[in-house]
């Protein structure tokens, strides 16, 4: 057998058993041990909403982080120790604001609070109904979650390089990014208008601004940006990524791809490159359409590389530490 064909087949055997685990997630998996998991986090949800409405895109964008390395399994809320760097200390996933932590900490608390459910609710499951929960509290779309996955025994910042796609990326790099976790590059768009809400330091498209603002850029929106921005300034200042609707999951993403508003390159790009422009037009004319695709995309998302045996995975009973 040729190397050629053994990686083929290697490729395929982790497919195949990749779908086998995904096709054990069930939505009504907690019905016999917490029924009412699904009301108790998102109760626990839009109380940290009400108290800043940051936990919205710091909530989905740690999902996204959490699935792409190792897979949807909560690896990126492990603590670093003294013996191991975690996911979340990599330089990639410095940016995860900790209000997406405190939503998954303070739902996993008040899931345990309940006798029934202590310890029986898996931290990566929760960490999906939070991300479903906040962005139907930011007027996104509410849809059915699968649930079954178990917590992952790995968390190293060694692992994360190359899983995560830069700012930087080309539409080429962030389409095979995506395809390598089995979405489509319809799925990556869709899932990069989740960008309609969040925050991104100024780091992450100071290259744009300076010396000379980048071309596909608006020259007002560069402008203010720059005004924002300046240099030497503060790395801790964030800049919303959607400047017009920051506080609505909407279809907002897209018009600003027409109008030279993206606040990252690999934004942008979507607009720019005409293999991928077609989709953004659709969408900014459909917040349905958007919505649509997002619910499909995103479903697709939580199915990357759980963990539903008992021998790669586990309940945790500390979301940031490992049994």
């Amino acid at each position: 057998m040729s190397p050629a064909v053994a990686a083929l087949l290697a490729v395929a055997v982790l497919a195949a058993s990749a779908n086998v685990c995904a096709a054990q997630l069930r939505r009504d998996h907690y019905a016999g041990v917490c029924p009412d998991v699904e009301a108790i986090v998102r109760g626990a949800v839009a109380k940290k909403f009400q108290q800043t409405f940051i936990t919205v895109g710091a909530t989905v964008h740690l999902f996204f982080h959490d699935c792409f390395v190792e897979g949807c399994d909560a690896s990126v809320l492990i603590a670093s120790t003294a013996n191991n760097t975690a996911e979340k200390d990599s330089t990639a996933n410095l940016s995860l604001a900790g209000d997406g932590f405190d939503t998954v900490i303070k739902a996993k608390a008040a899931v345990d609070a309940v006798p029934q459910c202590r310890n029986r609710v898996s931290c990566a499951d929760i960490l999906v109904m939070a991300t479903r929960d906040a962005i139907a509290l930011a007027g996104g779309p509410s849809y059915a979650v699968e649930l079954g996955r178990l917590d992952g025994l790995s968390s190293t910042a060694s692992s994360v390089p190359g899983k995560l796609a830069p700012p930087t990326s080309s539409l080429d790099q962030l389409t095979a990014l995506f395809a390598t976790n089995g979405l489509s590059q319809t799925d990556m768009i869709a899932l990069s208008g989740g960008h309609t809400v969040g925050l991104a330091h100024c780091s992450t498209f100071a290259g744009r601004l300076r010396p000379t603002a980048d071309p596909t850029l608006s020259p007002r929106f560069a402008a203010q940006l720059q005004a924002w921005c300046p240099p030497n300034v503060d790395p801790r200042t964030a800049v919303p990524m959607d400047t017009v609707t920051p506080r609505a999951f909407d279809n907002q993403y897209f018009k600003n791809l027409q109008g030279g508003m993206g606040l990252l390159s690999s934004d942008q790009l979507l607009f720019t490159d005409p293999r991928s422009r077609p989709t953004v037009d659709a969408w900014a004319r459909s917040g349905a359409a958007f919505d649509r695709a997002f619910v499909t995309a995103i479903t697709k998302l939580g199915r990357v590389g759980v963990k539903t045996d008992a021998s790669q995975g586990n309940i945790r009973h500390n979301c940031a530490a490992f049994n």
